[in-house]
């Protein structure tokens, strides 16, 4: 059962507020003035704050600061009561760090409503998060609403790239975010003797570039477009301005940057060390789970082998000579160039 701290100085109010509360299944402890208030929130430790502005003793934005000034409870989520309506007031709560407002009078759904939102969203930010773009994106949806960065993407310039067109280069400074619309594109870096790795797959969908763009460092690796591919760009301010709005962004996001650092390890180990066949089985099954669409009952894609070479980090003859072995044993078959995968399980079983 989810508790709430209830702080309001108004008997009537602090009464219904409770009621209501309790009927939607929450344990509400609450206090009479800010101070008992604040002594409530160390003693109790409640997972949402409701308090109310103007009050005796300490006042709301008292409140909120004495709040965040403790460790034990400074990450709590914090709603503002009140029927103070004056726009400087809410320019103030918020630039304190208060999360909502609810004015008085209100509506019994439409406290709920303030509070069932804010739970969920805290409760998804304790959730591990995908590492990689994903990961980004979801955080994203929670920090800020839904979608909010394919909203964004919508409302931005797009531009089209041909087969094999570089889309930035390692070495270049970003200025913006790169959402897919349609294509595929591969990111790789080149060792001094020419011979390249894949350090990324993308498709329709995927956000790319924005490990830069947090680090503001340069690109340090390349894009290059696998097949005719539209992009969005979101200029570099639009996005920063979109992370910059939630304290809590800047935590997870460091908590995604070290997930992703994790990944990439586990995934150069694996170049290292793993056999060959079981380096093919798993690009083929990581190009599966990428870009398969949910209509196709047989995963099949037209990549040159120097392209799957590079992803599975093996020379090209070696890689022919694997799905060679791979078709004969009848885990692929392959047409005019087209890779179709038959048998995911045993693949599965080679890389596991």
């Amino acid at each position: 059962m989810k508790k709430i701290l209830l702080i309001e100085d108004n008997d009537d109010i602090r009464e219904n507020t409770v009621e209501i509360l309790e009927l939607a299944n929450y344990k509400v402890i609450f206090a009479a003035n800010g101070k008992i208030g604040v002594e409530k929130a160390l003693q109790e430790k409640p997972d949402l704050i409701i308090c109310d502005i103007m009050m005796p003793v300490l006042d709301g934005y008292g409140v909120l600061h004495a709040v965040h000034k403790n460790d034990a409870i400074k990450n709590t989520p914090f709603i503002f009561l009140t029927a103070k309506t004056e726009r400087n007031d809410f320019r103030k709560g918020m630039e304190l760090g208060a999360d909502d407002y609810i004015t008085k009078p209100f509506e019994g759904t439409e406290l709920l409503n303030a509070v069932d939102s804010r739970l969920k969203k805290i409760d998804l930010l304790k959730q591990q998060l995908t590492p990689g773009l994903k990961g980004l994106e979801q955080l994203a949806d929670i920090s800020f609403g839904k979608n909010s960065l394919h909203s964004l993407a919508q409302k931005s310039d797009t531009n089209t790239y041909r087969k094999k067109e570089i889309i930035f280069s390692e070495g270049n400074h970003p200025r913006s975010l790169f959402y897919v619309i349609s294509g595929k594109v591969k990111t790789y870096k080149t060792n001094d003797a020419g011979k390249e790795l894949v350090t990324e797959l993308y498709a329709a969908g995927d956000f790319m570039g924005f490990v830069p763009l947090l680090e503001n460092t340069v690109y340090k690796d390349n894009a290059e477009a696998l097949e005719p591919t539209e992009l969005a760009t979101i200029a570099k301010e639009d996005f920063q301005d979109l992370l910059n709005t939630n304290p809590e962004v800047s935590k997870q996001l460091v908590r995604l940057l070290a997930k992703n650092v994790s990944t990439k390890e586990d995934m150069l180990i694996a170049l290292a060390y793993n056999s060959l066949r079981k380096k093919v089985a798993e690009s083929l099954i990581m190009l599966q789970s990428k870009y398969q669409q949910a209509h196709e009952e047989k995963f099949s894609i037209d990549i040159s082998r120097e392209n799957l070479a590079s992803i599975a980090g093996t020379a090209t003859e070696s890689l022919i000579r694997t799905l060679s072995d791979f078709k004969n044993e009848k885990l692929i078959e392959i047409a005019n160039g087209n890779i179709t995968i038959i048998n995911k399980k045993k693949l599965e079983r080679l890389v596991n």
